[in-house]
């Protein structure tokens, strides 16, 4: 399975990175609808898509009015978009009111309320997706996918600590994208607003076992690995990098 980071910013975009936008190509899969999302069109090779959002705050659903014109370049069969209940209710209560966007979006919005099995494109196995909560102002999901061949997990606006639920919800995975917003002298920062360090982030990776660590939802002001002290997070998980926009993996 391969997944393609559209978008790896938080907050707003800079000059290399755009907002939380990732799509697993084979799946129809695309997790958030940041504004990398504009990138969805090239990675489109199904004839439905199932768009999973972990919250609604702006960096992460702004994409979603993008729909149009992706949609006018990939035509797709259906368009699925899945959050919590009172996510989706304010997203289209607000995002998509007539005043700021006049248009219908041509989807149906699907609350999701525990585990699910996506149906293959292909009609091969089904995804597992285990949506769990996160610790974030306002609540966020973070979303575990099972294939009979791979898993992995994406973890966005939360902060990482070692007594979270999620750490064993993850345990495991073949790849675990996580957010990481400051490094960890910021600490207090990172609480404040509902983000991760580095290091802490390690430390969740290394106790639940999982293979590879890719880190988004980096701060657009300064994502280089010096400004977060990659080599110290690296020394307490190895298999750690900073994700890159438009960067393909394979898991």
């Amino acid at each position: 399975m391969k997944l393609v980071l559209l978008g790896t910013a938080g907050y707003h975009p800079n000059e290399r990175r755009h907002t939380a936008c990732l799509v697993a190509p084979e799946l129809g899969v695309v997790l958030d609808a940041g504004s990398g999302m504009f990138r969805l069109p090239q990675h489109i090779i199904t004839r439905r898509l199932d768009i999973l959002l972990s919250h609604a705050h702006l960096d992460h659903v702004l994409g979603l009015t993008y729909l149009l014109d992706i949609l006018r370049v990939r035509p797709v069969d259906e368009v699925v978009v899945r959050g919590a209940a009172e996510k989706l209710a304010s997203i289209e209560r607000h995002l998509l009111s007539e005043d700021l966007f006049p248009v219908k979006l041509p989807c149906r919005y699907e609350p999701l309320a525990g585990p699910l099995e996506l149906p293959h494109p292909d009609g091969g196995p089904a995804t597992r997706v285990t949506p769990f909560p996160l610790a974030h102002p306002g609540g966020s999901i973070g979303f575990r996918l099972d294939r009979p061949d791979c898993s992995l997990a994406y973890v966005t606006d939360t902060t990482a600590r070692l007594d979270a639920p999620y750490v064993e919800v993850i345990r495991g995975v073949d790849l675990l994208v996580h957010e990481c917003n400051f490094p960890d002298a910021m600490a207090d920062m990172a609480a404040l607003t509902g983000h991760s360090c580095a290091g802490a982030v390690a430390e969740v990776a290394r106790a639940a076992g999982v293979k590879r660590l890719v880190l988004t939802h980096l701060n657009p002001l300064d994502d280089s690995a010096e400004f977060l002290d990659l080599d110290a997070a690296r020394r307490i998980f190895p298999a750690i990098e900073l994700g890159q926009d438009r960067q393909e993996i394979e898991i």
